[in-house]
């Protein structure tokens, strides 16, 4: 009998439920008792702040698909109204569970004398305390909004804490007057601490600001009674885009996008479990939100204020122990990293090796009387980044710089607008890019003059050039001065800032024209190279895959007896199993301290292994609608520490889960030693920097006994 072919629905996993997943494994480590206490609590705070960004594009743009009555279904054959209700009640399992594992935490804390308390909680000294901090830190900086008086309603930004209320004119001592109730909201304070002390034996004791409002608001509302109060919190749609084409200053038509978020459609209204119904139906209305929008949370409203407790001093025996980056393996010993790239390549693994390499690169050649020309992309990086600084200082020094700074950078807009315009104001020509694309790639290069001869200095990375994330994401970056290389970097430069086509490359791949090609002729070339002696292996690590023909490929290969193992962290759209490759599809992901963020791609070819680093995930948006780099590691040396590095990843039975063909993830199972992939390669990284360097012995010569 003919093999049925399977449905979307059997062969591939819907994006936004993969995606929860993934939030999912976030949540298991803030759960994990195998984790520091104060971790946990990061891992917590993060779980929040992703479903934030979750519900501000994902969801958003489900919901504009439902409104237009779109008909398009997804990998997975589901509507964007069956997307929604399916995202509605695991979302609300995910928020039970997470508040759960807040109070299991902070049940923990108070064993060791850090207690964050509920109004219930306090002792009669402890309202007495918050109530004079309140009068003399919170009152003077409060507004209250008579929402139902005011001719214009304010335009209320997402992701802050507010307080509704219901008011009844009189006094404790006057009786209330039913017909008179009014409905008035009281923004939270932002840029001020979410926590506040308050006196008491033993420990630090913590009350929410929120909750310091609720408990004292009355003060607001002389002549009024307060019958009813409850903290919220609103999540407004923040995919917004801008029509390059018409827009004739870009800078000024992003700050413009970035404004209109807060006046943005609301897709997230949260409340306490036990919030006054009255209240709810108010909020509801106000903000023009259906039940399917609210969401009842029995305990903390903002989980990203977690992240304020676990990152105070103290309690470091509450924490992950210290793991310092340290110095490159390939640069230890050498000063002039410019004579160094004249003889080798050189690999840096962030943030088991340090940054501080690539921003001295810049800085010296900002301040290189011999270095001509420096051209840079930037996608995001830090609040003060001396890469900025080196770059502005290199204009000044009368260098040709040349920046493109990507303004799409999502949340990102804002500071790279502030960069763009601080660069400009240097001296620098700043490029925003290719209309209609983003510029994903990250690319340095340095043209410098030597004796005789012009020579380029390139770094090619998986990751953003940001001193602060180098030290919490783990990526890739190489040094090199390989003709080929740079010479394809100077061309790629030229297509971001003029009128070349993107044709001739010697050994990059560049995405939208050929990078989905490229990766599909080397599944393919996989198969045909497979034999039952020598089958065929690919080794692939990367953030996302959720893309039809690249899956079908990875599937095509895997019943062709090619070994298809991915180390995918967040969403993944295959189902391993019977119908998707059997036995040799594996999918696993990693979550840990550091954020894995790098791309490699390894292939087997027929024993001409062949590895890649890329800034590019396995997704529709990176291979068709961004300015992506793939490029080849060419050193057997630096390839086989790739390779060693992936299998790393694959023998981690610590922190490792495994796709299951029902798209849930179950912790792959420990056999034998413990591997935990993040601390061994940081356990490497020491020991490579502890090593000694090869001795070199003279022997002399002597003569032959007779």
């Amino acid at each position: 009998m003919a093999k049925r072919k399977p449905n979307p629905g059997e062969q591939f996993i819907n994006r936004e439920l993969s995606w929860l997943e993934f939030n999912e494994r976030v949540l298991r480590e803030g759960m994990d008792e195998s984790v520091p206490l104060l971790e946990r609590l990061k891992f917590l705070a993060i779980v929040s702040s992703n479903l934030d960004e979750f519900f501000m594009i994902r969801v958003a743009s489900l919901r504009r698909q439902r409104a237009a009555r779109a008909r398009r279904k997804d990998l997975a054959g589901m509507t964007a109204a069956a997307q929604l209700k399916a995202v509605g009640q695991r979302v609300r399992k995910m928020m039970a569970e997470q508040s759960e594992a807040i109070r299991n935490a902070t049940e923990r804390l108070a064993e060791h004398g850090i207690h964050l308390l509920e109004l219930a909680d306090l002792v009669p000294e402890q309202r007495r305390h918050l109530a004079s901090r309140f009068e003399a830190e919170i009152l003077p900086s409060l507004t209250p909004l008579a929402m139902e008086d005011l001719s214009a309603a304010p335009i209320l930004p997402g992701l802050r804490m507010y307080v509704a209320l219901r008011l009844t004119p009189g006094t404790p001592e006057a009786p209330a007057e039913p017909d008179g109730e009014k409905f008035a909201l009281v923004p939270v304070p932002a840029g001020q601490p979410r926590f506040l002390t308050v006196p008491g034996k033993d420990g630090l004791f913590l009350v929410r600001q929120e909750d310091a409002i609720v408990e004292n608001v009355s003060a607001l509302f002389a002549g009024y009674r307060v019958t009813a109060a409850c903290p919220f919190r609103v999540t407004r749609d923040a995919d917004v885009e801008v029509d390059e084409e018409d827009a004739e200053e870009l800078l000024d038509a992003m700050e413009q996008a970035v404004r209109s978020r807060q006046r943005r459609a609301v897709v997230r209204l949260a409340l306490p479990a036990d919030a006054d119904e009255l209240l709810k139906d108010r909020l509801m209305a106000f903000f023009e939100v259906s039940r399917q929008d609210v969401y009842e949370i029995d305990g903390m409203l903002d989980g990203r204020a977690l992240m304020e407790v676990a990152s105070r001093p103290g309690h470091d025996d509450l924490k992950y122990p210290d793991w310092p980056p340290q110095p490159p393996r390939d640069l230890l010993g050498q000063e002039d990293i410019f004579h160094l790239l004249q003889e080798r390549d050189v690999l840096l693994f962030h943030p088991y090796e340090s940054f501080e390499p690539v921003v001295r690169l810049v800085e010296r050649a900002a301040d290189d009387a011999d270095v001509l020309a420096v051209k840079m992309t930037l996608y995001r990086t830090s609040g003060d980044s001396p890469i900025i600084r080196a770059l502005a200082r290199a204009a000044e020094n009368g260098k040709q710089v040349t920046v493109l700074v990507e303004l799409k950078a999502r949340f990102d807009e804002a500071k790279n607008v502030q960069w763009a315009r601080r660069l400009e104001d240097a001296g620098c020509y700043v490029i925003y890019g290719i209309a209609g694309y983003k510029t994903h790639a990250k690319a340095l290069l340095v043209i410098r003059r030597e004796a005789h001869r012009i020579r380029r200095y390139l770094h090619l990375a998986t990751g953003n050039y940001n001193d602060s994330t180098a030290k919490l994401y783990s990526d890739i970056g190489l040094m090199t001065t390989d003709g080929d290389l740079t010479t394809d970097a100077a061309a790629f430069f030229n297509l971001l800032t003029g009128y070349s086509q993107p044709v001739g490359w010697h050994k990059m791949t560049i995405a939208p024209t050929q990078l989905r090609r490229r990766f599909l002729e080397m599944i393919d070339r996989e198969i045909e190279a497979a034999t039952p002696d020598e089958p065929g292996l690919i080794m692939v690590k990367i953030n996302s895959l959720y893309d039809r023909e690249i899956a079908e490929a990875l599937y095509r290969a895997a019943w062709g007896g090619v070994r298809v193992r991915l180390n995918v962290r967040g969403i993944c759209c295959l189902k391993p199993g019977p119908t998707g490759g059997g036995d040799n599809l594996e999918v696993v992901s990693i979550v840990d301290r550091y954020l894995e963020h790098a791309r490699i791609f390894y292939f087997r070819n027929g024993g001409h292994e062949e590895v890649y680093l890329s800034s590019a995930d396995w997704m529709v948006r990176n291979l068709d609608k961004r300015l992506e780099i793939l490029f080849p590691i060419q050193q057997n040396g630096l390839k086989r520490r790739l390779v060693a590095a992936l299998e790393t990843y694959f023998a981690d039975n610590v922190k490792a889960r495994r796709l299951q063909p029902d798209g849930t993830y179950k912790r792959v199972e420990a056999s034998g030693e413990p591997v935990r992939a993040q601390e061994r390669l940081h356990h490497e990284a020491v020991a490579a920097t502890r090593a000694e360097p090869p001795q070199t012995s003279f022997r002399p010569l002597r003569r032959p006994q007779r």
